[in-house]
């Protein structure tokens, strides 16, 4: 439905995140994918969605030159924001192991930002999905860790793996969000492009 409505346009997808593309997919949208690599580095004054805001947007500096007039361009980024900080993608098994530890028993937010891109224009938007774990054991993180490696992961872990299913007791919000994408959000955002232009 969508697609056909954005059938003039050039959607692309700058994002290497196979959850991500497996959701256009789904939305039955057309799109190719780009990639340039961007250093995920933000200002430490940004809290909360500014932080991935921030990046969704810094993804989308290198396309600029190169944008013709009916690409929409799509960034994102999502973090989890836990005890009033960003937590990021653990570098090891000790950190995903301490993040999960933190995540244990306790709520936290999930914020995934999206930036649409065209050559006269640029919208970011976010969403904020709030997630409740149960108490984790140990032995229930170490597991899946070492059999999820969840190190390309926000917040060291995919809630449609193994911890999620066995660990989330309560979500606030979009769960499509905390999987990386508010999918019902650019679904209406690119419905109001194609019905603008």
């Amino acid at each position: 439905m969508l697609n056909e409505k954005l059938k003039h346009h050039n959607i692309i997808l700058a994002s290497g995140s196979p959850r991500r593309q497996a959701f256009f997919k789904e939305l039955g949208l057309d799109f190719t994918i780009r990639l340039k690599p961007v250093k995920e580095e933000y200002p430490p004054r940004l809290t909360h969605f500014e932080i991935s805001n921030y990046l969704a947007q810094l993804k989308a500096l290198p396309f600029k030159d190169e944008l013709q007039p009916k690409d929409i361009l799509i960034t994102s980024d999502t973090i989890v924001w836990h005890q009033n900080k960003a937590l990021g993608k653990p570098r090891d098994t000790a950190e995903a192991f301490s993040i999960l530890k933190s995540l244990s028993n306790t709520t936290h937010e999930v914020i995934t930002s999206v930036c649409f891109t065209t050559t006269n224009f640029e919208k970011t938007l976010h969403d904020t999905t709030k997630v409740t774990f149960k108490a984790l054991s140990n032995e229930e993180i170490e597991y899946y860790i070492k059999n999820n490696k969840p190190f390309d992961k926000a917040g060291a872990y995919g809630i449609q793996d193994w911890i999620g299913r066995i660990g989330v007791t309560k979500i606030e919000g979009s769960y499509f969000n905390v999987m990386g994408l508010p999918v019902h959000l650019v679904y209406k955002t690119l419905n109001a492009i194609a019905n603008h232009n």
